[in-house]
């Protein structure tokens, strides 16, 4: 795996369709972040995501800050993926371009998740910084699987 690809699996004893719903549902990612950062989705944001699907978050590291993600890759109840940057025009052409994907599997037991953080499309101006924060990242997505499942199981 690249070193601009983190990539954390978990299998959770739930249907494909049970956990792609709640990834598809922008309004819920706060509940399952498990960075601390997603804060709540903005104001009309879709109730359900689709590919080309645009909504904001509001977000938080140290100060608040706002973001606008694009579905980017979308297969119903398989794969979804966002690609969020900033969404102040100035930072918008200097930052961002990461992706965030969900993959998910059936497998005995219920669905292989598979979450990565693709940072291949960063903006060359902010990618070795992001870069650093790949430790840190995995540690959070692993607590993001958890939640996902205590959401879909609990």
């Amino acid at each position: 795996m690249s070193k601009d690809v983190e990539t954390v699996e978990r299998v959770i004893p739930a249907a494909p369709e049970k956990i792609f719903a709640l990834l598809a549902d922008a309004n819920r990612h706060q509940d399952f972040d498990g960075s601390g950062t997603v804060k709540a989705a903005h104001e009309g944001t879709p109730r359900r995501l689709q590919l080309g699907s645009k909504f904001g978050m509001n977000m938080r590291i140290v100060m608040p800050y706002s973001m606008v993600s694009t579905v980017v890759e979308y297969d119903e109840n398989k794969r979804i993926a966002w690609q969020p940057r900033p969404a102040y025009p100035i930072a918008n052409r200097l930052a961002g371009g990461r992706i965030w994907r969900y993959e998910l599997e059936p497998v005995p037991g219920g669905t292989r998740v598979r979450e990565s953080w693709d940072i291949t499309h960063e903006s060359a101006l902010t990618k070795p910084v992001v870069r650093q924060a790949g430790g840190r990242t995995r540690e959070a997505m692993e607590k993001t699987l958890e939640r996902l499942e205590q959401l879909v199981t609990g």
